[in-house]
């Protein structure tokens, strides 16, 4: 019984962050629709021309998608733990795919729609059909580029094991 009583609470809590987000994305794109006098009084998280990037960061372990506009200033972020998925499971591409809807969601509620960048970095099975999910969205990826690291040489070697 007590298991079941934290799982009530927790879905209590997700209910009640998924309430705050709603609320706070709704304030941004009123905020964005609405031009101010003073440049000091804009918040720092306004998407602005409606243009912006989405970095994929694909792991292992977990893929994580960033949303942001066009100067770089983080509006949303979601990863595949916090759409819903525990172990094992967020490493797979169906998770990736979920988590692209859930950002191109945000995108669409904040106005960030126009022309969107893709920057794919690391190596997991959510690379690609995080992608595939953002354009079946309706979003107009401008470009899709790749910036995982790459090493020139690597690290050194372990030394030779002498027996």
């Amino acid at each position: 019984m007590g298991k079941k009583h934290v799982i009530e609470t927790n879905q209590e809590e997700l209910i009640k962050e998924q309430e705050k987000i709603n609320k706070a994305v709704g304030k941004d794109a009123k905020a964005s629709a609405t031009p101010s006098a003073k440049p000091e009084d804009k918040p720092v998280r306004v998407a602005g021309s409606g243009s912006g990037k989405i970095y994929i960061a694909s792991s292992y372990n977990n893929t994580i998608l960033t949303l942001t506009n066009s100067k770089g200033q983080v509006l949303a972020w979601k990863s595949a733990g916090s759409v819903g998925f525990k172990g094992t499971k967020k490493s797979t591409s169906f998770a990736a795919s979920r988590v692209a809807e859930a950002i191109a969601n945000i995108c669409k509620k904040t106005g960030v729609v126009d022309k969107i960048e893709v920057l794919v970095k690391g190596i997991g099975a959510g690379r690609e059909s995080a992608v595939r999910a953002l354009i079946t969205q309706g979003l107009n990826v401008v470009s899709i580029k790749d910036i995982t690291p790459i090493p020139h040489n690597g690290c050194r070697p372990k030394k030779v094991r002498r027996v």
